[in-house]
This record gives structure tokens, C-alpha cells and sequence, in this order.
């Protein structure tokens, strides 16, 4: 078995959900729970098939962002994984829930804009991640400061009222 490191290869303000699945028709569900979850979004998603044809299947609504997660599955190529990519404006907090409450989601690695690098074991049957190291190591603890900054930003950006 090797192990290996996957950066996914994204602009940095863009958003990705990563997870894994268990059937085909992961594509099609997915691609439902986002647009009936968020009028207008606009997202590419791909998923990883792990028998049959072994293929990269993918939906979604943007073609920029169905080409990320067309490249991303591609280099990632772990059985059953899926890969949703979110245009700029749309975020992951806002679809989570959707996508994890469809019925073939088996995990969620990770939902961020961050540097990501996903943990990839091949053996002689084929590929599988083990986990993902999302953004950069913890620099310390938050102050009276950094809690002042947390609640004010999250307030700036909709996110909690006054």
C-alpha cells in the first residue's frame, strides 16, 4: 500500500464539499438537494465510481466549477468519493445539511475554501482517502481580542444579528 498527499486545485475563494458515497446515483441526488436547497446556485460536482466502468461522473450548473470537479475527482480517483465545488457567492454552510441528509452520503471529509491536501491510500484493488488536512496548523489560543474580531466578523457577514 502507498500513501500519497492530493492538493485540491482550486481559485482561493472558492468553496468544495468533499465526501464519500455509496451508489451512482449520488450525482443526480446531490445535484437535486443543492438546487432545491438554493435557488439559482451555482455549483460542478463529480463522483468517483467505484465499479462497472470505474467512471467520473458529474453534474452541475456552472461550467467553470463542473471543470474543477471534474479535474479534482480525476486526481483524486477514490473509489465512491464526490467532490461538489460552489461558485463564488455560495457556501458551504448554507447546502451542508442538504447533502449530508441524502440517502447515499456515507461521510463528509471537509466543507471549506481552505489549501486542502487529502490523505490517499492505493493498494493492488485501488484508491481510498483516509482523511484531509484542511488549511494550516493552530497558531495559538483566541483572547479577549480574537473573540471581539469572531463575533464582529460573523456579524459583518450576515452571519449572526446586531
Amino acid at each position: 500500500m502507498e500513501l500519497s498527499l492530493v492538493t485540491i486545485e482550486k481559485p482561493e475563494p472558492i468553496n468544495f464539499i468533499l465526501g464519500q458515497s455509496h451508489f451512482i446515483k449520488t450525482v443526480e441526488d446531490i445535484h437535486e438537494a443543492l438546487v432545491n436547497g438554493v435557488p439559482g446556485i451555482k455549483f460542478g460536482l463529480a463522483f468517483c465510481e467505484a465499479s462497472g466502468k470505474c467512471l467520473i461522473r458529474w453534474s452541475g450548473t456552472d461550467e467553470a466549477m463542473i471543470a474543477l470537479a471534474k479535474q479534482n475527482a480525476l486526481a483524486l480517483s477514490a473509489g465512491h468519493s464526490f467532490i461538489v465545488f460552489l461558485a463564488e457567492g455560495f457556501y458551504p454552510v448554507n447546502v451542508l445539511n442538504a447533502i449530508k441528509a441524502v440517502p447515499e452520503v456515507a461521510r463528509v471529509f471537509c466543507a471549506t475554501a481552505n489549501p486542502t491536501q487529502v490523505i490517499v491510500a492505493e493498494s493492488e484493488q485501488g484508491r481510498g482517502i483516509l482523511g484531509v488536512i484542511d488549511g494550516f496548523k493552530s497558531q495559538g489560543i483566541e483572547d479577549e481580542e480574537g473573540i471581539a474580531w469572531r463575533k464582529g466578523f460573523l456579524r459583518m457577514i450576515g452571519y449572526k444579528a446586531g
